[in-house]
């Protein structure tokens, strides 16, 4: 089953699970993102910025230090609390060998703390570099970052449970728009999907086409 089919499913379940009210909000976001005329993200040909960043195991991870080993897939996403995010996480595990095999690296960051970053399990058999961005400060230097309206900080607490400011340890409610990057050795961006419905992804094969290309030059 491709990405896109998985993330179909799990778009239909959130409608078949959620009260409508908080259907409505969420989508009421989406719309408001695609419809401000904001252009989100970095485009090919800009220069990525650097950044150094913590993984679970508390080991510091410098952009450009991996770049000198070759591309970079950057993803950015919203948390391990976001079952789009989860799916698409492991829809990129399984071509990471495909990843390797053009001479790059996956490097994925969201603004969740180092702990709730992943489970222990997961730190055990970690195969790709997952980052804490602590108040999204690289994701807003990468022209991603938003607040959540109030309406939508409403929904997360009431209708989800969730305190996005406890999950993140910090004091703002904010969020990356998902996107992915391919970054070449220069630090030079060479595609870039970015989407304000974070239901949506690039899917993994796109992504392994490009870094082929890029491995041809």
């Amino acid at each position: 089953m491709s990405l896109k089919e998985q993330l179909e499913q799990a778009k239909a379940s959130f409608m078949e699970r959620v009260p409508a009210e908080a259907q409505e909000t969420v989508f009421r976001h989406i719309k408001e993102q695609l419809q401000s005329g904001m252009t989100f993200g970095l485009k090919p040909g800009d220069q990525a910025p650097n950044f150094t960043l913590a993984n679970p195991l508390g080991e510091q991870v410098t952009l450009f230090d991996e770049l000198s080993k070759g591309p970079v897939v950057l993803t950015f996403y919203r948390g391990s609390w976001c079952p789009y995010c989860n799916i698409q996480l492991r829809a990129y595990q399984q071509i990471l060998a495909d990843i390797q095999k053009y001479g790059g690296q996956l490097i994925a960051l969201s603004p969740q703390s180092p702990d709730n970053s992943l489970t222990q399990k997961e730190k055990e058999s970690l195969t790709f570099q997952v980052l804490s961005d602590p108040d999204g400060f690289v994701a807003e230097r990468y022209n991603l970052l938003f607040a959540l309206p109030d309406y939508l900080q409403h929904t997360f607490t009431h209708f989800f449970g969730f305190d996005l400011t406890v999950f993140h340890q910090t004091n703002r409610w904010v969020l990356p728009v998902p996107a992915t990057y391919l970054i070449d050795k220069d630090g030079i961006v060479r595609s870039s999907y970015v989407d304000p419905d974070f239901m949506n992804r690039m899917e993994p094969q796109e992504i392994v086409n490009q870094l082929k290309l890029l491995s041809e030059h």
